[in-house]
């Protein structure tokens, strides 16, 4: 398949595209003459192996398997079981529990990413950053918790997940599939709002949702435009590839994988859109990318060699296919083994930035940069990696070696990635320092219910709905009535 142009794939959406201009690389290999750009592109419930750099022989990514020749891949990047908690440690530089969001939000949710996090929009904006979220943020939908109100100039994008909508408006369904029974929906959502900033501009109905990555894409290459002469952080997010399916127009039919893998290959159109915009305005030398997805995939996805699916603490619940990107900074064709993750972002870029990384509060993460550039003396920058689900503390990884704690089973996952083989009986002094690092943990974080070290999540009175079920959008976001 070739893949469309972007004007060619606009046009066909009755969007316009936009001339890019292309100033001149700085030499490869330099120092950056300013404060570095950065783009981070957030996939939603994409498999492992669901590209092809990481194993995929069902979709095709072209401009995924570019990137990952031109950068170094991470093959050991931890998110969260499921989507708000991983986003947390993404904004905040802290397991989930540690931020107060250690579970998925939903429509109305009284609760969100607190006005106390320093997060990481904001450290980059004290640093002269022009900043954009583009996509599905799932971090509170109420006014206090936008992104707008965490350090973004500006937001255009779902503020949860593309299934937290009405099944009568295609939320539960896929493209092409008929609606569900009424009567086997347990739990309805109000009507799923498309906000620009704090002001819901359209009610995201089945053609809507076909749209999502196009105009996702065209107002990221847009924001790249608009701020090519100053420092910016694109936060990319995409509401593919979660349920409900639904890729746009001229991808319809045309992958081997039916419409999971049209939208996965609608994914890697826009990566490629992206990378190619930061090409031709010139920005490659000082511009770092990073593709990577917030938890592991579902069922419907292919995260071999991995065990399990999103929602569990296997690695193929919590592994994420990641790529770094910075052409004559970051090794091209290279690869990275080190345990890192989402907690480590905001370190690394506000580091990379100039900026000073909170000292006032415990962080998680670690400026993971010299592994990144492949610095001859770089060390592991975590003793010890904590797999949350939820409040629950259910395995602990030092090293090769990883213990789920329910059953004492453990695997090393150098030899037995796939964690197929329990080594505990021959390993004991392993499960014992194992144990003894979750005990610690405990002590901080807490196993159950919140420890000592938990901050606590923002929280409203009175939250509702944006849109309510009648179409009645709140006065906050615009009133008026959708249609």
């Amino acid at each position: 398949m070739t893949h469309p142009s972007r004007r060619d794939f606009l046009k066909a959406l009755g969007l316009s595209a936009t001339a890019l201009g292309v100033p001149s690389l700085t030499r490869a290999g330099a120092a950056p003459r300013k404060k570095p750009n950065f783009v981070f592109i957030n996939i939603d419930d994409l498999g492992y192996a669901d590209i092809e750099p990481f194993g995929s022989v069902l979709n095709r990514t072209p401009n995924l398997n570019r990137m990952a020749t031109e950068g170094r891949k991470l093959t050991c990047f931890y998110g969260a079981p499921v989507c708000s908690p991983s986003r947390s440690s993404l904004m905040t530089g802290c397991y989930p529990p540690r931020a107060g969001i250690p579970n998925a939000l939903f429509p109305g949710n009284d609760t969100g990413l607190s006005a106390a996090e320093r997060a990481l929009p904001q450290l980059l904006k004290e640093q002269g950053y022009a900043t954009q979220c583009v996509g599905k943020w799932h971090l509170g939908d109420q006014p206090e918790f936008l992104p707008t109100r965490h350090g973004f100039d500006h937001y255009f994008g779902l503020p949860y997940s593309n299934d937290m909508g009405p099944a009568a408006e295609g939320a539960r369904s896929n493209f092409g599939d008929p609606l569900p029974d009424p009567a086997k929906i347990k739990v309805d959502h109000p009507p799923l709002p498309w906000l620009r900033d704090e002001k819901v501009v359209a009610r995201v109905r089945a053609d809507e949702q076909t749209t999502l990555v196009a105009r996702y894409t065209d107002e990221a290459v847009k924001f790249l435009r608009q701020n090519r002469a100053k420092p910016f952080f694109l936060y990319l997010a995409h509401s593919a590839v979660h349920f409900p399916l639904y890729p746009g127009k001229v991808f319809q039919g045309k992958s081997k994988n039916g419409v999971y893998g049209d939208w996965v290959e609608e994914v890697d159109w826009s990566v490629g859109l992206v990378l190619d915009t930061v090409r031709k305005l010139g920005l490659s030398a000082n511009t770092l990318v990073v593709f990577t997805s917030d938890n592991g995939g579902t069922p419907r996805a292919v995260n071999k060699p991995l065990r399990g699916f999103k929602g569990s603490t296997w690695e193929g619940g919590v592994r994420e296919p990641t790529i770094a990107w910075w052409p004559g900074r970051v090794p091209a064709g290279a690869s990275c083994e080190a345990i890192t993750g989402m907690i480590d972002v905001l370190p690394t870029l506000v580091t990379l930035a100039g900026g000073e990384v909170p000292n006032d509060r415990i962080l998680d993460g670690r400026d993971i940069w010299p592994l990144l550039v492949g610095e001859p003396d770089a060390k592991p920058p975590h003793e010890k990696f904590l797999y949350f689900k939820s409040h629950k503390l259910e395995a602990v990884r030092s090293g090769p070696w990883k213990l789920h704690l329910a059953k004492g089973e453990l695997y090393n996952l150098e030899t037995d990635i796939g964690e197929s083989t329990n080594a505990a009986r021959d390993n004991p002094e392993v499960v014992g320092r194992l144990r003894d690092l979750a005990a610690e943990a405990r002590a901080d974080l807490g196993d159950g219910k919140p420890g000592p070290g938990c901050r606590p999540p923002g929280r409203v009175e009175n939250a509702r709905p944006i849109i309510d079920r009648e179409g009645n959008v709140r006065p906050e976001f615009g009133g008026g009535r959708t249609r």
